[in-house]
């Protein structure tokens, strides 16, 4: 998802532009990682150095209701990220030093032959987590 879509996200469901919403986008549109709250507090106080934790994860809650952002769990921590497009099925390789994420093409559940019986699926989500090159070290 672009900067530019994702603002349109905000417009057309009726949300207010505010300067700090918009930056909160850009910055995750330049990280391309997972980030915690705490760490989009920090780069954020760089321009707004009055911002509280409250709008923080209200404008987090407000993304990821949205879309706008994908959440996981990790470290017992949820963190976020921009979210990618929807209409391309992929899943992801995640850095649980940095945060940095891989895209991985194929799909576990095509292994499965079949839907479960009395079961619809709707959706899923796929992730492995390790260290990428960066943060491996010199193993």
């Amino acid at each position: 998802m672009t900067v530019e879509e994702a603002l349109k996200i905000l417009k057309d469901k009726g949300y207010k532009y505010t300067g700090k919403r918009e930056e909160m986008i850009r910055i995750f549109a330049a990280e391309k990682r997972y980030m915690t709250a705490k760490e989009m507090l920090e780069k954020m106080q760089e321009d707004y150095p009055s911002i509280s934790f409250d709008t923080i994860y209200r404008n987090l809650a407000l993304f990821e209701q949205l879309e706008i952002v994908e959440a996981t769990q990790l470290k017992d921590e949820r963190i976020y990220r921009m979210a990618c497009s929807p209409h391309e099925h992929h899943h992801h390789l995640i850095c649980t030093e940095c945060g940095r994420t891989e895209r991985i093409d194929m799909c576990p559940m095509d292994a499965m032959f079949g839907e479960p019986q009395d079961f619809t699926i709707t959706g899923h989500k796929f992730e492995i987590y390790g260290y990428c090159t960066q943060c491996k070290g010199g193993d």
